[in-house]
This record gives structure tokens, sequence and C-alpha cells, in this order.
């Protein structure tokens, strides 16, 4: 994640500032997580999926396409996923 912060940093404007929200993953609030001068992380509130746009991506893929399913390997997951 201290990896991702950094190129998104990079994409950032000189003199500009980004504020990022996130879910409360464990990976995006730990005391290791590096995060650059100029983005602030908006952690949002715990168990608010609601608020969290991406989950609504999630649950209608898990819905739609990637429920009730018999995986044949790893790579035909990945395959799905990627063709979801």
């Amino acid at each position: 994640m201290s990896l991702h912060l950094a190129e998104i940093s990079l994409a950032i404007e000189l003199g500009a500032h980004c504020v990022l929200l996130m879910d409360q993953a464990g990976w995006h609030v730990t005391g290791k997580l590096e995060v650059p001068k100029n983005i602030s992380i908006v952690p949002l509130p715990p168990k608010c999926p609601e608020l969290n746009p991406v989950e609504n991506i999630w649950q209608f893929m898990r819905d739609n396409w990637l429920s009730n399913r018999i995986f044949t390997s790893h790579d035909n997951i990945i395959y799905l996923c990627c063709e979801t």
C-alpha cells in the first residue's frame, strides 16, 4: 500500500494535496504505512460499506458473475474476475 500511495503521490500536481477516502482494511490503517506529505487519508467509518462505492461493484460482481460457480483452477478464477 505504501508503494501504491507513492505512485499516487507522483501523479498529484505540484503544490496540490490529495485526500483519499479508504475503508479500514488492515493494510490501510497500519502504523507501518508510509503516507506521502501531499496525501491525507480519511478513513471511512467501520462497517459502512454503503459509503464505499467500490463495495457496490464487488457486490454486483458477486451477485451476477462470481457466485454459484465451480472454479476449475486459480487461473480460471483470475480469468473470470478479469472478464467480469
